[in-house]
């Protein structure tokens, strides 16, 4: 069987007018951009800026606009791929068609290089108000961010805020109208200190715990955390064994999930029913757990007290 080598995927995303067009030309225009790879440019929406194919350093482009999401399908994008004997491919995506539409339509050779998420700073927070889970869908998997013309008069930590509210992987540039060019250096601490004896979480934070310790686990094993919860059991959990978390809402309310970790009881409490609100001090270890069904941050119980329900149900990253 021949075997089928790999595309390069550059993913730009955005809504209209956001500066995609403009970013993916001047990429274009690179000469070190010019390796020779046959490029697919897919355009998945066109706004008023249009493309200079002539001023393209890389020379073997070829441009394929899709009108219609109907077009986004995995038997079109092969055709594509085998018609043009594609290398590469940099897609300037729909700012209204989720990211999962094109991740569900991608050929198995194609694969994902770097995505690069680019706003209108002057609208971005009317969008991200009336159209969140769009906003949401375009930073949640983001490398870069890049917020197009900033000015002077805008509060960064605004923009900064909404970003970090969805991930806290991405850099974010603020790119101001006169050309100036900004990286974010607003620092994140975490709203609990994370170097106390015992980490304390209150209520309203066990979002940014959740999300912080998911993602940094290495940094929290052998601390000690103590926070709020409610249980969850099953025949699938192990004896002496609990997942403890809370309800998230990550966009809106048609995301709320129930996120929570393995926690070890060692014998310390009994009868825990599903939705019991429990208060644990335990100490942080990474452990095969079959709740995860292999590795991952895991509980093991130093005290465990019956607890009052709080009084938000359900937390967010805001």
């Amino acid at each position: 069987m021949q075997e089928v080598s790999e595309v390069g995927v550059y993913l730009f995303l955005g809504f209209l007018e956001s500066g995609k067009t403009k970013f993916i030309q001047e990429t274009l225009e690179d000469p070190r951009m010019n390796s020779g790879e046959r490029t697919l440019l897919l355009v998945c929406e066109e706004g008023e800026e249009e493309y200079n194919p002539e001023k393209f350093a890389v020379r073997a482009v070829t441009k394929v606009t899709l009108e219609d999401v109907s077009e986004l399908t995995c038997e079109n994008l092969e055709r594509l791929t085998e018609k043009y004997k594609v290398q590469r491919v940099v897609v300037e995506y729909n700012g209204t068609w989720l990211l999962q539409q094109f991740f569900d339509a991608m050929p198995e050779s194609w694969v994902i290089n770097q995505i690069m998420t680019f706003f209108d700073a002057a609208t971005f927070l009317n969008y991200n108000q009336n159209m969140r889970q769009l906003v949401f869908d375009k930073v949640q998997m983001t490398q870069l961010v890049v917020f197009n013309r900033f000015k002077g008069e805008y509060d960064k930590i605004d923009f900064h805020k909404v970003v970090r509210g969805i991930s806290r992987r991405p850099d974010i540039i603020y790119e101001y109208i006169g050309g100036k060019t900004e990286f974010d250096e607003i620092e994140d601490p975490m709203p609990f200190d994370v170097n106390a004896p015992v980490i304390e979480v209150e209520d309203r934070d066990f979002a940014w715990f959740y999300r912080d310790l998911a993602e940094k686990t290495d940094e929290y094993v052998g601390k000690t955390v103590r926070f709020k919860g409610m249980a969850a059991v099953s025949g699938k959990v192990p004896k002496n064994w609990i997942v403890l978390g809370r309800h998230i809402m990550t966009c809106c309310e048609a995301d709320i999930a129930y996120d929570g970790f393995a926690v070890k009881t060692n014998g310390l409490i009994t009868g825990v029913k599903t939705r019991d609100w429990l208060t644990v001090t335990a100490k942080i270890a990474l452990e095969y757990s079959a709740v995860y069904r292999g590795e991952g941050p895991v509980l093991i119980a130093e005290k465990i007290e019956k607890a009052d329900p709080p009084e938000q149900a359900v937390v967010t990253y805001y």
